[in-house]
């Protein structure tokens, strides 16, 4: 056996090895986006507005006023949301931690 042939052996293995799906990194949310997910699909989902709050803080602050009147207003909004775990409706909401249209803690 050449040298050759070992190379060739071996370089087909490495192949096989690599064969395997690569996991797709979550990647940069899209403009004036803050949060992104990877869905199981492979599609990526960008939600949530970038950017701090006016005091220089964070912008969600679940079990506060600003939270209940964010849940009462993305409550409001019409579609088929509600039904679809990964749209970016949901997917805020989660984070302010929205049951109903209010805001707990």
């Amino acid at each position: 056996m050449s040298w050759q042939d070992i190379l060739h052996k071996k370089g087909k293995a490495r192949r096989k090895a690599g064969s395997k799906k690569a996991k797709k990194k979550l990647g940069k949310p899209r403009k004036g986006k803050r949060f992104v997910k990877r869905t199981k699909s492979g599609r990526k989902v960008s939600y949530g507005q970038a950017g701090k709050a006016k005091d220089g803080g964070d912008r969600i602050r679940p079990g506060t006023s600003k939270g209940d009147a964010y849940c009462a207003r993305s409550n409001k909004i019409k579609g088929n949301w509600r039904s679809d775990p990964n749209s970016p409706n949901n997917l805020s909401r989660e984070k302010w931690k929205c049951h109903g249209n209010k805001s707990r803690r």
